[in-house]
């Protein structure tokens, strides 16, 4: 029988779509150590691509205006940030810029634990990146988060 949940795919899955996929898979894997595990091509195109990332998948495409596939960029913007995970998020973040992201927010120590930052990629699309440095429990977190919203 054949499983409705394939084994070799998360249950949740971001699916990306760009104007100029080739480009964002170089961006995503030199950024991220993303491997591409599928590629569909067609007319010079990237009609559906595959990049794992440590155990997640991206799914990226290029545009299909005529069928309503649009990235962020022809919308005027994006209402989604994606959110990864990184070994040093001080050299992700700076081969993040160096490969043509915006900075958003700079790389800094978070309350909750986290060294984090956010860029907004050449295509659009918001990712927050980080890295923990401290073990947090609920009531110390708690504390800390009472503390940075009362903006002393």
């Amino acid at each position: 029988m054949t499983n409705p949940i394939p084994d070799d795919y998360p249950k949740l899955t971001p699916a990306l779509c760009v104007d100029g996929a080739s480009d964002a898979i170089e961006f995503y894997t030199a950024v991220f150590g993303a491997n591409e595990r599928l590629r569909l091509e067609e007319a010079g195109k990237v009609g559906h691509a595959e990049l794992e990332l440590d155990g997640s998948l991206i799914m990226i495409s290029d545009e299909y205006p005529e069928i309503g596939v649009v990235g962020p960029k022809a919308l005027g913007g994006t209402a989604v940030s994606l959110n990864v995970y990184v070994e040093d998020v001080d050299a992700a973040f700076a081969a993040a810029l160096a490969a043509g992201a915006t900075e958003l927010r700079p790389v800094t120590e978070q309350f909750y634990g986290d060294r984090a930052g956010m860029f907004l990629d050449p295509w659009g699309h918001r990712w927050g990146v980080a890295s923990r440095i401290e073990d947090v429990d609920a009531e110390e977190l708690a504390r800390r988060a009472a503390e940075a919203m009362s903006g002393d």
